[in-house]
């Protein structure tokens, strides 16, 4: 693979808000504590050192310990998690979805940047251990955002009937889909038949990709873990805190000129048991589960929250901070719309006295294949040109390749000129004949502007084979119009080349943001 890069900002792919974050905007600044940098991490080891406890490290690799049992070949994985007993060890994290057969590309960028941000870190601080972590979502209820993946152009989707927290669905009819993909898909046939729960599933076949890069795959659906979030509980639930820090939060980014990525609620946990995973709503002295008859009184709910923590799970709000309270962390590692919605949260985490991460974006890619790169030579197409919207690819190829002149700026340019002019005689004459000759100027710049539309759409019917092919490469990279790593699957090119993931991880850099290119 070759590598090539372009900025953020010539993609049109991102937001103000991630851009402003990522270009260090001081509107920004006040919103987190450092920026991801390697050498911001001395401090951000230190604040992590002093605040972290040595019992949640001992509860935190007892429970992956125990995840981790019958796993095969788990050395570099089983090493980490013994030297995340030692207070000089700490993590670097994702979290994603457990999307069938791993969903789009970014989740395995995702996962990379972790891998690669600890090796750059343990260059940088010798002296210190540093851990890959992928936090998978198993919590999480959408059924809808993970059910499929898209290989080649086909769309396959797991259909099941199952409700409630996503990781500990069954993986039935999991290995038959994907048995039914072209091409090697063992490395999930195989996890799916192996694995009772989801999970445990996901859990199989990451390790299968990624552990030999010493990456922890960590299942926080687990009630000892569960047990060092019982003050937050408290707190959100009974107390009713947290609130009104992310509504001031919010407020202070809309005054600047930003949306906020998410909105708080009175309580931001779930009750889950069995198939529900449902909101918790507060009604006066009550408690009760949306969608269910199921509701609880103070005490009760008091009581809940000191013998059954398993049973409360948190939204997108607190999530962030029951990770940076289970794990020794010391950056997250996401994308745009998660980057700018933790940046809400750190009055949160100053009110919990919980050390707030540095927020590492993760890596941004396309990969070209051969059959797509030459075709792109042969058009004389750049991958920069390709993240242009359809049309305007083909007006600025076609400007620069046609063999007339299309342009009509310089007659725009003289009859504005004409018309001006004209108008500044007429008006020495009669004042109100001005505005007559400049509607008559506006008229015929639209009648220009016709004339160029005309003489473009027509040299678009001469160069209708030429455009067909652009067309083609523009639909292969970007998929329905969207970025290739939000669509398109790992086993598009995973089963072709196994020396796919170590080329990513070789050239993927976590420390520069930038829109990363890779072409075969």
């Amino acid at each position: 693979m070759q590598l090539s890069k372009i900025p953020f900002s010539s993609t049109k792919a991102f937001s103000d808000f991630f851009l402003d974050y990522i270009h260090q905007d001081s509107r920004l600044t006040d919103l987190y504590n450092r920026f991801p940098l390697p050498e911001n991490f001395r401090d951000q080891i230190r604040e992590k050192q002093e605040a972290f406890p040595q019992q949640n490290r001992t509860i935190l690799t007892e429970v992956l310990t125990r995840q981790y049992e019958g796993i095969a070949n788990n050395e570099p994985v089983s090493h980490n998690i013994d030297l995340l007993r030692e207070a000089n060890t700490f993590t670097v994290v994702t979290g994603h979805q457990l999307n069938v057969c791993t969903g789009p590309l970014y989740f395995v960028y995702k996962i990379i940047t972790v891998i690669n941000a600890c090796r750059r870190l343990k260059q940088a601080y010798p002296d210190y251990n540093f851990v890959p972590v992928y936090w998978m979502a198993s919590e999480d209820h959408d059924y809808d955002e993970i059910n499929h993946f898209r290989v080649k152009g086909k769309k396959y989707t797991w259909v099941t009937n199952q409700q409630g927290a996503v990781g500990r669905f069954s993986t039935d009819g999991l290995a038959d889909l994907a048995a039914s993909v072209p091409g090697d898909a063992s490395i999930f046939t195989s996890a799916y038949k192996k694995a009772r729960t989801l999970a445990d599933a996901v859990r199989l076949y990451v390790h299968e990709l990624f552990g030999a890069e010493g990456l922890v795959v960590i299942d926080a659906d687990a009630p000892e873990l569960k047990a060092l979030l019982a003050p937050v509980m408290r707190e959100d639930i009974i107390k009713g805190s947290v609130k009104n820090l992310v509504e001031k939060t919010n407020a202070l980014i809309e005054s600047r000129g930003y949306k906020p990525q998410v909105y708080c609620r009175d309580v931001n946990f779930f009750y889950m048991d069995g198939t529900v995973r449902n909101r918790i709503e507060k009604d006066s002295s009550k408690y009760r589960v949306v969608d269910t008859a199921i509701e609880f009184d103070g005490a009760q709910m008091e009581q809940l929250i000191a013998s059954s923590p398993e049973k409360l799970s948190p939204n997108v709000i607190l999530r962030p901070l029951y990770q940076e309270i289970i794990l020794p962390n010391l950056a997250y590692t996401g994308g745009p719309a998660e980057v700018v919605y933790w940046l809400q949260l750190k009055a949160v985490f100053d009110a919990f006295d919980v050390p707030f991460p540095i927020l590492l974006p993760r890596n941004f890619a396309l990969v070209i294949e051969r059959h797509i790169r030459e075709k792109m030579e042969k058009a004389k197409l750049t991958a920069q040109d390709l993240f242009a919207e359809k049309e305007d690819l083909f007006k600025q190829w076609i400007s620069k390749h046609s063999d007339h002149d299309l342009s009509i700026e310089k007659e725009s340019t003289t009859i504005a000129e004409l018309f001006r002019s004209l108008q500044e005689r007429a008006e020495r004459i009669d004042k109100t004949l001005g505005p007559h000759v400049a509607a008559m100027g506006k008229k015929t710049q639209s009648r220009l502007e016709g004339i160029g539309k005309k003489m473009l759409r027509a040299e678009k019917r001469i160069q209708k084979e030429k455009l067909g092919q652009i067309e083609a490469v523009k639909d292969a990279l970007f998929p329905n119009g969207g970025l290739q790593e939000r669509t398109d699957n790992l086993l598009n090119f995973y089963p072709h080349d196994d020396r796919f993931i170590s080329e990513l991880i070789r050239h993927l850099d976590p420390f520069d943001f930038q829109f990363h290119v890779l072409t075969y």
